[in-house]
């Protein structure tokens, strides 16, 4: 096993495959649903135990909404029962809750819920934890050019750095490992900005099965890349 001496400060996943996961053992998809809020609890846990500092979970993309009224129905039920049961958890083990997407589009009951965890967990000092709900990357720089609009920033003032300010993830270092299950290939409209230098991980696993030892799997290979950001290596190649 390699060493895990460079962990990266913040992981992304796109978890992908409840679905298929559900299909292959010809069960209803909501199966795969409820395996997938399981698998996010261990890997929440095995990442607040690594020390690693952001995890962000891509829950939920604008197109989901596109999916059957009764699926979404479904997704919606069990991202309220994921939360209240989460909520205590989270206080006591310090994690930082936080939210992006369009949250307004949400069912009432969510929006009052991740308000309540947001504001209970603000003050917390361990592993900010974000979940990506009703979220699409366009959409995020699209809101966030007319924010810099509206308020009639100055275009030549504009730097990525007060850009980034403008997104729903204003305050938070970028990804520095994108992880991708399922064996797609492709970042699904998936912080598009905030992804410019991650490091990326693609595994044929379903999410469902996507445990604790793939996470270091992952981990092992992302501490073995020199990133360079566009600069030399230390030994002089590209």
């Amino acid at each position: 096993m390699r060493s895990l001496d460079k962990l990266p400060r913040h992981v992304a996943v796109i978890m992908d495959g409840n679905g298929r996961w559900a299909n292959m053992r010809g069960l209803p998809r909501v199966e795969g649903h409820r395996r997938g809020a399981e698998r996010a609890k261990e890997i929440i846990t095995a990442s607040r135990k690594l020390g690693i500092g952001f995890l962000t979970l891509y829950t939920f993309s604008m197109e989901n909404w596109q999916r059957p009224p009764d699926e979404v129905s479904t997704l919606m039920r069990l991202l309220e029962m994921y939360l209240r049961r989460e909520f205590e958890d989270m206080v006591k083990n310090g994690i930082v809750y936080r939210a992006i997407g369009e949250l307004w589009k949400l069912p009432g009951n969510i929006q009052s819920l991740i308000k309540d965890i947001e504001e209970r967990t603000s003050q917390n000092k361990g592993m900010t934890l974000v979940t990506a709900l009703s979220y699409g990357g366009r959409d995020e720089l699209l809101r966030a050019v007319k924010k810099a609009l509206h308020a009639g920033l100055d275009p030549e003032g504009l730097t990525e750095e007060s850009f980034s300010g403008l997104l729903d993830t204003a305050g938070l270092p970028p990804p520095d490992l994108i992880i991708r299950t399922s064996g797609e290939r492709r970042l699904s409209n998936f912080l598009l900005w905030q992804s410019a230098y991650s490091e990326f991980y693609f595994t044929e696993t379903l999410w469902p099965d996507f445990t604790e030892k793939e996470l270091m799997r992952a981990l092992e290979d992302y501490g073995a890349r020199e990133r360079r950001f566009g600069a030399v290596s230390a030994g002089g190649g590209r």
